[in-house]
């Protein structure tokens, strides 16, 4: 007879929440798991074996020379300018709003071309055409030297994923993050959507996650502190048996991509900000299956998680009021 320690970890493991391969009759991720991805990471294998693997990624994108342009769309890096205020003036707010509503457009135009078989590549093309039309300029496009048009982040990959060759495959998930500047303004926005049907887990993943920014916008009034809004979602995720990643946070927006305004989304004591009316920021939770943990890819950009969980993420752009909150991305 064979005894459980004798026994060797399948070609294909169980997902997080099926019985373990050993036989102990416990679920896969409180029992061997986290022993397979340290065997994993030894042999210099990807930690979970069915994986995300990079495919080919195309040459970025041109944008026409009527389109207005960030100052890093040429050089890549964003230009050193005096630090602007959290509080947007009322010219800056009335940009935002129909910044806001481009992006949002362009993520429901998208979105509703995920489907199995289609390219992250092929999702780029119809998001860099949909900037354009609107006149805007695709604000991931060479920031940092980032070489798409949008993120897409596929099931265990958390964020900042690259679209590329691979094609969707049915029960994959997979996360649109669009960002489009217009009229001097920035407006970020993203959403996890189903590549078919999909498992149980992944179903259940993605509506707490929708439900923790829904909290997380809830928790936004004037006279708070910040760090109320990560108090709200990680407390929504843990009740769940998810968590939360650290590593990535929301930012402030406006004039620029990313201000120095961090928005947490676990509860960070030092996050003492009080919100006031006119501050906008985006709330988007990166919420996983296992662990809050990541590793990232040799690429620089894509972050995934170090278990290979599943993660799901949410996102809007959010202006504080006098009476709580206005979520600018909507279409």
């Amino acid at each position: 007879m064979t005894t459980q320690s004798a026994r060797q970890a399948p070609a294909v493991l169980p997902g997080p929440n099926d019985p373990c391969w050993c036989g102990s009759g416990s679920k896969y991720k409180k029992c061997h798991r986290g022993a397979d991805a340290v065997e994993a990471r030894k042999k210099g294998s990807d930690i979970h074996r069915r994986g995300i693997r990079p495919g080919t990624i195309s040459p970025p994108r041109s944008v026409p020379a009527h389109i207005p342009r960030p100052d890093y769309a040429e050089t890549g890096r964003p230009a050193r300018s005096p630090e602007l205020s959290e509080v947007k003036s009322p010219d800056v707010i009335a940009r935002m709003r129909r910044a806001c509503r481009a992006a949002a457009q362009v993520l429901e135009l998208t979105g509703a071309a995920v489907r199995p078989g289609i390219t992250t590549d092929e999702l780029d093309g119809l998001a860099h055409e949909a900037y354009i039309k609107l006149g805007g300029y695709p604000s991931t496009l060479n920031y940092h030297g980032y070489p798409k048009s949008l993120c897409t982040s596929v099931n265990e990959v958390i964020c900042h994923g690259i679209p590329d060759s691979r094609a969707l495959e049915e029960g994959d998930i997979v996360n649109l993050d669009i960002t489009i500047f217009l009229e001097g303004v920035h407006g970020d926005c993203s959403a996890t959507y189903f590549v078919g049907k999909v498992d149980p887990d992944s179903e259940r993943l993605v509506k707490v996650t929708r439900e923790c920014l829904e909290l997380g916008i809830a928790a936004v009034k004037p006279g708070r502190p910040i760090n109320d809004i990560g108090l709200a979602i990680e407390g929504h995720a843990t009740k769940h048996g998810m968590s939360v990643v650290r590593a990535y946070c929301g930012h402030g927006i406006g004039e620029r991509f990313h201000s120095p305004l961090q928005i947490p989304h676990y509860f960070e004591p030092d996050a003492k900000m009080i919100m006031r009316p006119g501050m906008t920021f985006t709330i988007e939770p990166m919420i996983n299956l296992g662990h809050w943990q990541h590793r990232s890819w040799d690429d620089g950009w894509t972050a995934v998680t170090a278990d290979g969980s599943r993660s799901a993420q949410f996102e809007h752009t959010i202006l504080v009021t006098e009476q709580g909150a206005e979520i600018l991305t909507l279409p």
